[in-house]
């Protein structure tokens, strides 16, 4: 099969011709059509995450888009999302023409979204969604901030808090186009990190209060600024860090407000979780409700799509693999 084949930790995969894979017991083997490149493909492709070494050559991708060729719990022909772990155990993933999946790591998918809507949507979808309802404990009439607003997950979360009843949603962007893009996603108003010094009075005024729920991809500076306006009996979920590993918390505020702070991955989900969650995300996306932003790229050009990753351009990359 043609596949984006990764022969070397640290650098970017090439096209080439790969070893169809075999389903084993207890696999489905889907035909992909679709598959995003994700941060977490470049971390497990780098040889330096906490994966550990990756084992070469493999076909990297974490999730897909695609069509059962043969399952045991499936018809053929039955149209899916899946998941992978390509990167983070041996064994190849989505971005190759076939891809054998565990029948637990796979969601049949109804509806006609495109499938390339759905790839660019999947797991970030997922996460921003999860962060809300799961972890965050989102009640209707409540203030959101998202922070990284303009990512992926960011976009996500916007239009799924909007969709779940919250009364005010604001974003928190470090560039105009960042901000374009969180806007489109269902922001109400966005703050720019670097439009002044005080953050924190800048989010409170652009929420108009303080704030019940943060979502917060990024931590950093940016997410203490947050957790300052958090109302009493606030939430700031984190997602991850990307911008920066550690935060400074006040303790008087955390205690005098009785803050929760929450971390979230979506490795914690159970599989019916994460099967429950992703079809309400895509019941939503259909109603116009959420989107990701995302640019589709042939697989000859995945080296595009994974070098506009690697630059955090803000629009998802979908492969599309439907084409021969």
């Amino acid at each position: 099969m043609r596949a984006a084949v990764l022969t070397e930790p640290g650098a970017p995969p090439t096209l080439a011709e790969h070893p169809d894979p075999v389903p084993g017991k207890g696999q489905t083997l889907v035909r992909v059509t679709a598959a995003p490149v994700v941060p977490l493909d470049l971390l497990c492709a780098s040889g330096t995450s906490y994966f550990g070494r990756p084992a070469v050559p493999y076909v990297p991708g974490v999730q897909g888009v695609g069509v059962v060729v043969s399952s045991g719990l499936l018809a053929p022909g039955t149209r899916v999302w899946f998941a992978t772990s390509a990167g983070m155990s041996p064994g190849d993933g989505s971005l190759g023409e076939l891809c054998a999946v565990p029948d637990a790591d796979v969601v049949p998918l109804a509806g006609d979204l495109p499938d390339p809507v759905v790839a660019a949507l999947g797991l970030s979808a997922v996460a921003g969604w999860m962060a809300l309802t799961w972890r965050g404990r989102l009640r209707p009439g409540e203030r959101v901030l998202v922070l990284g607003a303009g990512g992926a997950v960011g976009q996500a979360a916007l239009g799924a808090a909007r969709a779940l009843g919250a009364s005010r949603v604001v974003g928190v962007c470090r560039s105009a186009s960042a901000a374009d893009r969180a806007r489109r996603a269902g922001a109400e108003d966005v703050v720019l990190t670097g439009d002044g010094d005080d953050l924190a009075a800048r989010i409170r005024q652009a929420v108009g209060s303080d704030v019940d729920l943060v979502v917060d991809p990024v931590f950093g500076a940016v997410a203490a600024a947050a957790c300052s306006v958090l109302a009493p009996g606030g939430r700031l979920v984190n997602l991850g860090g990307a911008a920066g590993d550690a935060a400074e918390f006040s303790s008087a505020v955390l205690r005098s407000r009785s803050i929760d702070v929450l971390g979230y991955t979506n490795n914690a989900l159970t599989g019916e979780q994460r099967a429950a969650a992703l079809t309400a995300v895509l019941r939503h996306a259909a109603a116009g409700q959420l989107r990701v932003e995302h640019a589709v790229l042939p697989l000859a050009r995945v080296q595009e799509a994974w070098a506009a990753t690697a630059a955090g351009s803000g629009s998802r990359s979908v492969v599309d693999l439907s084409e021969p």
